[in-house]
This record gives structure tokens, sequence and C-alpha cells, in this order.
């Protein structure tokens, strides 16, 4: 595409190859095809009244364990393939501390993004009794608008506006911006921040919600 039509999208060819890498790095630390998190198996078990009387937050207790899952599949599953591509295909690397810095910062937010869509997924469960229906909605909403089977940027008009302004854009299309530094640093933290806190706030009145009334699923 990129022979073709040089520039398309804003990238360059290098840009491109680039692209490709960088989202497959993403997929493991941001689960993008959902998962991840122990919660719908802890209500199925039962284990979730036991969660619920703990004095530990369950929201915060589930994100610290995703953080720790997220950090060890960038390690294994995200750099050796980047390695890889940079040492065939050549690949843009960010040339100065500040785009290391806007990419690092950018990769944090992405992965709470990440966690506050799945773990309002994960807690559905409590009222819908089967999570595989939403969890296939959610597998297509999460590679279609994130950016990782085309870059967002190719969408045209209002379409393309709207899948950039939608959290999952914030998961993929956005970090990946930063590392190439195609986007503006401080917009594009202040949008994963904001579908970041609207995400966990969301999460937060979702797990009150279940302390009111919650369907035990096993023991």
């Amino acid at each position: 595409m990129w022979q073709a039509r040089p520039g398309l999208a804003g990238y360059d060819i290098t840009d491109a190859i680039t692209y490709c890498f960088v989202t497959q790095a993403f997929i493991g630390p941001m689960q993008l095809f959902g998962g991840g998190l122990t919660v719908t198996e802890r209500i199925r078990s039962g284990d979730i009244a036991l969660d619920l009387v703990r004095p530990a937050s369950l929201q915060l207790w589930t994100l610290a364990e995703d953080v720790g899952r997220a950090a060890y599949l960038i390690l294994v599953r995200g750099v050796p393939p980047m390695l890889l591509g940079a040492a065939i295909f050549g690949i843009e690397v960010p040339d100065t501390p500040g785009r290391w810095l806007a990419f690092l910062a950018g990769f944090a937010i992405a992965v709470v993004v990440s966690f506050g869509w799945r773990y309002l997924i994960a807690l559905s469960v409590c009222w819908l009794l089967d999570d595989r229906g939403i969890g296939v909605l959610s597998l297509v909403l999460s590679t279609f608008f994130s950016g990782m089977m085309v870059p967002l940027h190719l969408f045209p008009g209002w379409f393309g506006d709207l899948a950039m302004a939608l959290p999952w854009a914030a998961m993929v299309q956005l970090p990946t911006d930063l590392y190439l530094g195609t986007a503006p640093v401080l917009e594009t933290l202040a949008v994963q921040a904001l579908w970041a806190v609207l995400l966990l706030g969301l999460g937060a009145l979702a797990t009150r919600a279940i302390r009111h009334k919650v369907v035990i699923q096993g023991g």
C-alpha cells in the first residue's frame, strides 16, 4: 500500500513497517483479544463473594495484578518480535529522550485504559451470567477500533474522527503515534488520560453495584 501511495495516513514506508511491529508488540500487554483478568472465573467459582468483603479494593488489586502481567508480556512477547523486525526490515526508533518518555507514558496509560475496558467486561458476568457474547463483541471492537488491524488514520472523514475519539484508539493507535513522533504529545496523553479516568470511574461504580446485587454462580 505504501509503495503505491507514499505518505499514506501520514506515514512513510519505514513508519508503516514500524507500525506493524509496534502494534503486534501491544497484543499481549493490552490483551486485545480479551481476557487477562481472573475476575470472571472468580465470579463463576463464587470466590468473588470473598473478594468483595476484603479490606483491599477489588478494582485496584486487579489493576495491580494486570499491570504486572502487562510488564511481563511486553518483555517476553513484545520486545523480541520488535527486535527481530528491526534486524530484518529496519524500523523507526525514537531519537530523543523526550520521544521515549512520551511513548512510555502513553504505553503506561494505554495499559490502564485496556484494563478499565476489560474490567467492565469481566464484571458484566455478574448480570449476564455468560461472557461469551459480550466477549466476542469486545474482541471485534478492540481489534477494529484500536488500530491493530490498520491505522485509524486510514478511515475517512467523520468516521476516522470518531474512531480516534473512542477509547480503543487510546490502547494502540495513540501510543504508537507517540512512538513514531507523529502526534502532539500533550494532547494525545490528555485523551488517553481522560479515557483511563472515565473507565476506572465506571469500574468503581460497577464494583459498588455488585456489592448490592450479585449472582454467585458457584460454591
